[in-house]
């Protein structure tokens, strides 16, 4: 029985060997672009990614209600994610803030006190842009921002 010759195997397995050869050479390429880009490597560390948004024009939502000292009741009003959270208060004026960087939130208060009188404010940055008040029994009063 006679042994096949190289060239003999390379006619029967030509295409074998053509891919073969394309793969490698694909691979070489491959691996040089990866370390020509440094696609390759893991950030450093402590590196910043270079499209990491930091926060600017900090927005101050403050609600205030205001009326006689004395004056005990409830209060319910949005957070910065919608939310609706409510609080005791035993005396006046009460406020809470509340700071956020979204461009826009909707800002809402609701107060009811055991007087005759109350109010309540939304400033947005120390600027006033809802205020109401209210006489009678219980008063219960609402401001509201659409747009803070």
């Amino acid at each position: 029985m006679k042994m096949p010759s190289m060239f003999g195997l390379l006619k029967r397995f030509w295409v074998l060997v053509v891919v073969v050869v394309a793969l490698v050479a694909a691979a070489v390429v491959v691996s040089r672009l990866r370390t020509f880009f440094d696609s390759d490597l893991p950030p450093a560390a402590g590196s910043g990614h270079a499209d990491a948004i930091v926060p600017f024009n900090t927005k101050r939502v403050t609600y205030e209600i205001v009326g006689p000292e004395t004056t005990t009741g409830r209060v319910s009003y949005l957070d910065i994610k919608g939310q609706t959270r409510e609080a005791s208060f035993t005396s006046l004026p009460w406020s809470v803030t509340i700071t956020t960087t979204d461009p826009g939130i909707l800002a809402n208060v609701v107060a009811q006190g055991d007087r005759g009188s109350l109010g309540c404010r939304i400033l947005v940055n120390d600027k006033v842009v809802d205020e109401h008040y209210t006489d009678g029994r219980d008063a219960q009063t609402f401001c509201l921002d659409k747009a803070a």
